[in-house]
């Protein structure tokens, strides 16, 4: 076997040939790997596509390995997307999977029986997640904990009234409810640092937050429900708004930039010079910090900031797999750190 690839790299050579063969396992099969996401349509969870379409080049340019990817419209696509890689019965192939939602999980087992290694992003999935090469997600917990600790730094009071929105009923924002709370009673530190002890808030303290209860991440929801709170003026008070994706802090700025709020309220609200907090990477959002778009408004806030949760993590999932398949050590609870992002350092950071 040797000899005759010595001889076919060999004959190539001598013919000029510009194409190098691929022996990632030593047998003459690269690995192929298949990269399963939602639609590349719109929003987050669509973005995650582009962002992978960008790693798979990179692969596909570097290779030692190929990649390609496959998008499901729903789980029940998903889930006979790969059926059907398993049923082709190829050698030396992998998987990096955005799981559409937990009834994926059965799939995935099939996976692990049929030894083909697996990456799994942003839906980490309990039942199989010790299974996984790596388990690649955004700190949730981070979150709540990198707004509470930018309000804290903005002079947030214990005690004083927070009105959290949320987006929706799921694990996600149970932890960046909690992160945001655990931070602020001591229990969670960000950037490696916890709140001051004269800055800690107690259980009584805690009951001056607010929350909406689930907007379905949608903009126009959170519109809506925010042209109804500052439809009692009192509200006008509230200074601290952490809202759990860029796409609920858009709803703010919409609605305090259209006619559905009182001239007199919203005078009064801006006039206190509020704070919002948003998550997640929305280019929209990061106009607002650039200066670009509703500066009549941003400008009378206090402070407005995004905390970094982006699609492009997506491609950290596929290279943990490269780096797996390199015979790297891979670390399996994977979660990327969040960040903050300001008016002062968005151009570094990369928005969908």
């Amino acid at each position: 076997m040797k000899k005759t690839v010595v001889c076919m790299l060999i004959a190539a050579m001598t013919m000029g040939s510009m194409v190098t063969p691929v022996f990632a396992d030593g047998e003459g099969n690269a690995t192929h790997i298949y990269v399963l996401t939602a639609p590349e349509d719109h929003g987050w969870t669509g973005s995650v596509a582009t962002f992978a379409k960008e790693k798979i080049e990179e692969v596909n340019d570097a290779g030692t390995y190929s990649a390609e990817l496959i998008t499901s419209a729903d789980a029940a696509e998903q889930i006979v997307n790969i059926e059907d890689i398993i049923a082709a019965g190829e050698d030396n192939i992998a998987v990096v999977i955005q799981p559409i939602d937990d009834t994926v999980q059965s799939a995935i087992q099939q996976l692990v029986d049929a030894e083909i290694p697996y990456v799994a992003f942003d839906r980490i999935i309990e039942g199989v997640a010790d299974s996984a090469v790596s388990n690649v997600k955004g700190d949730n917990e981070g979150i709540g904990a990198a707004c509470a600790a930018y309000y804290t730094e903005q002079g947030m009071k214990p005690g004083d009234a927070v009105y959290v929105y949320e987006g929706d009923t799921s694990s996600v924002t149970t932890l960046r409810d909690e992160g945001f709370t655990k931070y602020l009673t001591g229990e969670l530190e960000y950037d490696g640092k916890t709140i001051a002890d004269d800055a800690k808030w107690s259980e009584d303290d805690l009951k001056s937050i607010t929350y909406s209860g689930a907007m379905n991440w949608s903009r126009s929801d959170t519109k809506t429900a925010y042209e109804s709170l500052l439809g009692d003026a009192s509200n006008a008070d509230i200074k601290w708004f952490y809202a759990e994706d860029d796409e609920l802090a858009m709803g703010i700025l919409e609605a305090l930039q259209g006619g559905g709020i009182d001239d007199a309220t919203k005078e009064k609200f801006l006039g206190n010079a509020p704070y919002l907090t948003g998550c997640g990477g929305l280019d929209e959002l990061y106009a607002v910090l650039r200066g670009e778009s509703f500066t009549d408004i941003a400008d009378q806030f206090g402070g407005i900031v995004s905390v970094t949760y982006s699609p492009a993590m997506i491609q950290t999932a596929i290279q943990d797999m490269v780096d797996y398949l390199d015979g790297k050590d891979v670390e399996q609870d994977h979660v990327i750190a969040c960040e903050i992002v300001n008016k002062d350092n968005v151009k570094d950071y990369p928005s969908f």
